[in-house]
């Protein structure tokens, strides 16, 4: 079940410093999913204790690339983010055993 609410992480600059300041990761979730489900999907995925959750619906985005072929015009889809705060001392291993 927690595999179906949480899509994957986000990281980028802005995700990383929300962690390091507070404690804070960022995912792609289910747009469907609210924040009691996207909570006990973290809470059973990481076995973590969830402070705090807060989501954002991204909106959708035009996208244009020029290629040989002339114009290519498409479309990024919207998305749910979710931005998932621990209890202090706590951390995720998102990228599990880096060589």
């Amino acid at each position: 079940m927690a595999n179906n609410i949480i899509i994957k992480p986000i990281v980028s600059e802005k995700s990383e410093g929300l962690t390091s300041k507070l404690n804070r990761y960022t995912f792609v979730v289910d747009k469907k999913a609210n924040k009691l489900e996207i909570k006990k999907a973290v809470e059973a995925m990481f076995g973590t204790t969830v402070v705090d959750v807060n989501t954002v619906i991204a909106p959708s985005k035009q996208k244009v690339r020029n290629t040989k072929s002339g114009i290519v015009r498409g479309r990024v889809s919207a998305f749910k983010k979710a931005y998932v705060t621990l209890a202090e001392g706590e951390e995720l291993d998102i990228y599990g055993e880096v060589e």
